[in-house]
């Protein structure tokens, strides 16, 4: 495997991290910044909205430009955005820089994806991409863990510091290892034909999984910080290693996920969103019990991405002519959840019902996800009663 790729890959963890970092800073923000936590938890929402908008833009304005370019000024543009964040005291500038910060890092995974496909043979692109996605699962595990420490104990300003210089420096192995020149503009896709391609009514409802699903877990792992200081009685110190133990729960889920998604996406999709509505109804009301409350901080990672290679891989089967916008539109699916969710548990704690109301939030999404997976089952079998076997069907879209 080349080092580029793993070069991509911790450009990947560098941004990753921002995206994560939050959800342990929160009470810190909230005060420096003079707003209430539910208002800092929108900076959570801003980071979804730049990649809402930027993975789809970007991937078809990108297309035929210089990779090395394109992946360098999006990772000037992303640090450059977080020294700001950094030196900012005022909410509206720093919400801003979110935006833009999350709209570059939505083109830098459209082009990543297309430039570590590009470096490899053609039977290493799963393994290329496992990679580049393992860059945020990593940033799961560690970034978000550590982004927390720094912040407790240099403030969250030193952690967009730290997050500014660990881009810098995956720039400059951007620099040094990703070849230059551009895409041949004879392979560059249709930006027409793909639309139609995934504007179906299947692969809408896919998109609609992956944004419920993300929301159900976001709803809750967003405010999980004050919910273990403010309802489960743990001390400030406690935080990171519980976030860390959510991390831990992640990497086994995704990994778990990825072992079966392939042959097996429906019965993954209703065994992970149910395990997650069970666990976020648990939560709720045992929030109060530290022993139980952090096993299920656990178990809330572990269910929450054990879905994400089945939804990852379902708009690649469904729309086989779309092959960048598919992915694109996957990541604005994933970043609505991201967006909706904190926005609804900060309702419930705006409205008086506390931090553990995030968790019945949550639940109530997920059962939304479980619906439309059923419906997209269902609609899966009358359309085609003889279906090849997955496997064979994303492999072949691949």
């Amino acid at each position: 495997m080349p080092l580029a790729i793993y070069i991509l890959g911790l450009s990947i963890f560098a941004q990753g991290t921002s995206e994560l970092m939050l959800a342990g800073l929160l009470p810190g923000m909230a005060t420096d910044l003079g707003v209430s936590i539910p208002e800092a938890g929108l900076l959570i929402s801003a980071f979804a909205i730049g990649m809402l908008v930027g993975a789809p833009l970007l991937a078809v304005a990108t297309l035929r430009m210089p990779r090395r370019t394109v992946l360098l000024t999006f990772l000037a543009i992303f640090a450059l955005s977080h020294v700001a964040g950094a030196l900012t005291a005022d909410y509206a500038v720093l919400f801003a820089t979110r935006v833009i910060g999350a709209f570059v890092y939505a083109g830098f995974w459209a082009v990543a994806a297309a430039t570590a496909i590009g470096l490899v043979p053609a039977t290493s692109r799963v393994k290329a991409m496992s990679v580049l996605a393992g860059g945020l699962t990593v940033a799961t595990v560690v970034g978000l863990a550590a982004g927390t420490l720094i912040g407790q104990h240099m403030g969250w300003r030193a952690a967009f510091w730290a997050v500014a210089g660990l881009t810098v420096l995956a720039a400059i192995g951007v620099l040094a290892t990703i070849p230059g020149g551009r895409p041949d503009a004879d392979d560059a896709p249709s930006a027409a034909t793909e639309l139609r391609a995934i504007a179906r009514p299947r692969v809408l409802l896919a998109y609609g999984i992956t944004a419920l699903s993300t929301g159900a877990l976001l709803a809750c792992f967003s405010y999980l910080s004050p919910l273990l200081t403010d309802v489960t009685g743990l001390d400030e110190v406690w935080v990171p290693v519980v976030l860390g133990l959510y991390g831990v729960g992640s990497l086994i889920g995704i990994t778990l996920g990825g072992r079966i998604g392939d042959a097996r996406p429906f019965p993954l999709l209703f065994a992970g969103i149910t395990g997650l509505v069970l666990t976020s109804a648990a939560l709720w009301l045992s929030a109060g019990v530290a022993v139980l409350a952090i096993p299920l901080v656990f178990l809330l990672g572990a269910f929450g991405f054990s879905t994400n290679p089945a939804l990852n891989a379902r708009p690649f089967a469904l729309a086989k002519g779309a092959p960048t916008l598919a992915a694109a539109f996957n990541v604005s699916a994933f970043n609505v959840g991201i967006t909706a969710g904190p926005w609804a548990g900060g309702l419930a704690i705006d409205a008086g019902l506390g931090y553990a109301s995030v968790a019945w939030i949550g639940a109530a999404i997920g059962v939304a996800a479980l619906a439309a997976a059923a419906l997209s089952a269902a609609l899966e079998r009358r359309e085609n009663p003889l279906r090849q076997s997955p496997e064979v069907e994303i492999r072949s879209a691949v």
